[in-house]
């Protein structure tokens, strides 16, 4: 049967970890199976930048990615750049079998705001599951509360849901193998 993989590189609390994995399972209808990987992060470091380089983090992920994996998504908890963006929330092939998704921006706490765990899990579940639509070939979308909208800020990530709109949901044509 396939499946989506989570694949930890941090430390992530297991019940936080468990409902992305929830909210994964429930918007693409695929099985998550939830693995953890330990890699040693220093190496992909930009000491100028003080964050991590999120392209060479990709290919980190897809060279350890299971082979059965239908499409899997590196979680981290760091700050993650690619060269042409200050940072980014998440990065996927697309219509590949890899991404990553980085909770780092998305603390309140990183903006001089009150810590909130609920609104932290929601814009992570949003980041995941937006480049997993990468991965099976969804584009940015223009439609507002569609998943698929682009996200520069994190306020652009709290205007979205968690899900496709009608349009991208039909074009995800996902064809289920069991």
């Amino acid at each position: 049967m396939q499946k989506i993989t989570l694949i930890s590189l941090n430390n992530f609390e297991p019940s936080f970890i468990a409902q992305v994995a929830k909210t994964v399972q429930l918007e693409l209808d695929f099985p998550v199976e939830l693995i953890e990987k330990k890699i040693d992060l220093n190496e992909y470091y930009y000491p100028a930048r003080r964050q991590y380089d999120g392209s060479t983090l990709l290919k980190v992920v897809d060279s350890i990615k299971p082979e059965k994996s239908l499409k899997s998504i590196g979680l981290l908890t760091v700050d993650i750049f690619i060269p042409i963006l200050t940072y980014i929330f998440g990065q996927a092939y697309l219509n590949g079998k890899t991404g990553i998704a980085s909770l780092y921006r998305l603390k309140n706490e990183h903006y001089g705001l009150k810590s909130d765990d609920k609104l932290l899990l929601e814009r992570f579940q949003k980041v995941v599951i937006h480049e997993l639509g990468h991965t099976f070939g969804l584009k940015h979308c223009y439609i507002p509360k569609c998943v698929m909208r682009s996200g520069v800020y994190v306020e652009d990530l709290d205007q979205k849901s968690t899900n496709f709109c009608p349009a991208c949901r039909e074009a995800l044509n996902i064809e289920k193998k069991g």
